[in-house]
């Protein structure tokens, strides 16, 4: 990964050290007036920055945005975890079972694209019914 703006450190913690990336550590006044949720945007083009599908134009596109102007740079979001409600997340694990299956006809691996749910007892009852077959059948579900 690159590191072009040096935001990229290690804390340690007791014996163990996790890699970090440090909004603080890029010192540029720019990132003081973005707004929380372009910060955490922000950290994730540094998270990602590869050179090839995020680049530091993109990353500069982001420390230039003028909440007054129109979007003039597309840039990439890799998210790390998604965290639904229970009423958008059900349909959402029944679409990505959907796409493990298209995965699995056009002859890729399904391991490559897991989805885990919560166990089906957790789910609220009036929608346990709806979802039971498509999540058992479609998606490996975590026995937690």
């Amino acid at each position: 990964m690159t590191n072009s703006y040096h935001a990229r450190s290690t804390l340690a913690v007791g014996a163990h050290k996790y890699e970090i990336l440090s909004l603080a550590a890029l010192a540029d006044p720019r990132v003081d007036r973005l707004p929380y949720s372009l910060k955490i945007l922000l950290e994730n083009l540094l998270r990602f920055e590869d050179g090839v599908n995020v680049t530091r134009n993109d990353i500069e596109a982001l420390l230039n945005w003028d909440p007054r102007a129109a979007p003039q740079h597309e840039i990439a979001f890799t998210p790390a975890r998604v965290i639904m409600q229970d009423f958008t997340g059900v349909p959402c694990i029944v679409d990505l079972a959907a796409m493990r299956e298209a995965i699995v006809r056009l002859g890729g691996d399904p391991r490559l694209f897991l989805c885990r749910k919560r166990r089906l007892d957790q789910l609220p009852q009036q929608r346990f019914r709806q979802v039971r077959r498509d999540a058992q059948t479609r998606c490996r579900i975590a026995a937690v």
